[in-house]
């Protein structure tokens, strides 16, 4: 895994032999499964040749990513940029996945006091009204690309909105992503006609 340390981050790990972290969009030290019990045991720390880089190096009790997975860096470069049919699926669901991700953390960290100005995410999450507004301003913003007939590159990026906004939503209502895609999958076989009358019973 990956985080940032200060000078007070460092010491601690020394100190106490666990990995531990300073959390800048929190302005305080964090250390690594103070709260999934995950500990990183630190057995020696590292210095680059610059010295403006280290590392940890230690033995986990458990799973190093908040996915579940051993380590964060499980996702390939060269399978996201492989050019067939598969790996361009694979390329749009893990950006997905990653997103999904990203503000899963965030609804996590929004239960924690904060100092200092929160991230956007942080406000959608804690204020529905806001949210819902953004949605609606986002979604006529992209039929807005197509009605004044704007460029494509505008279309991709307030659809990158809709998408973003609407997976807030998704994570207040804890609804994952794949739930979504499920829907989506099961409507394949029959028409749109047929599914709306489907609903409506």
């Amino acid at each position: 895994m990956q985080g940032f340390a200060n000078r007070e981050a460092l010491s601690t790990t020394i100190t106490s032999r666990k990995a531990t972290f300073f959390s800048r969009s929190r302005s305080t030290l964090w250390t690594k499964g103070e709260t999934s019990n995950n500990f990183i045991n630190v057995l020696d720390v590292y210095l680059d040749c610059d010295r403006d880089s280290i590392i940890y190096l230690g033995t986990p009790d458990g799973p190093t990513c908040h996915t579940g997975a051993e380590t964060c860096y499980y996702t390939s470069v060269f399978d996201q940029l492989a050019v067939d049919e598969a790996s361009g699926d694979k390329l749009a669901s893990t950006t997905l996945y990653s997103l999904e991700s990203i503000i899963s953390k965030r609804k996590e960290e929004s239960t924690v006091p904060q100092e200092g100005k929160p991230s956007w995410t942080r406000r959608l999450l804690t204020n529905d009204a806001l949210l819902c507004s953004k949605i609606r301003e986002e979604a006529d913003e992209l039929c807005r690309t197509l009605e004044d007939k704007e460029e494509v590159s505008r279309t991709a990026s307030e659809m990158a909105d809709v998408l973003y906004h609407a997976m807030v939503l998704l994570s207040k209502r804890d609804v994952k992503f794949e739930d979504v895609l499920e829907v989506l999958r099961k409507r394949f076989s029959q028409s749109g006609i047929e599914e709306k009358q489907s609903r409506s019973k």
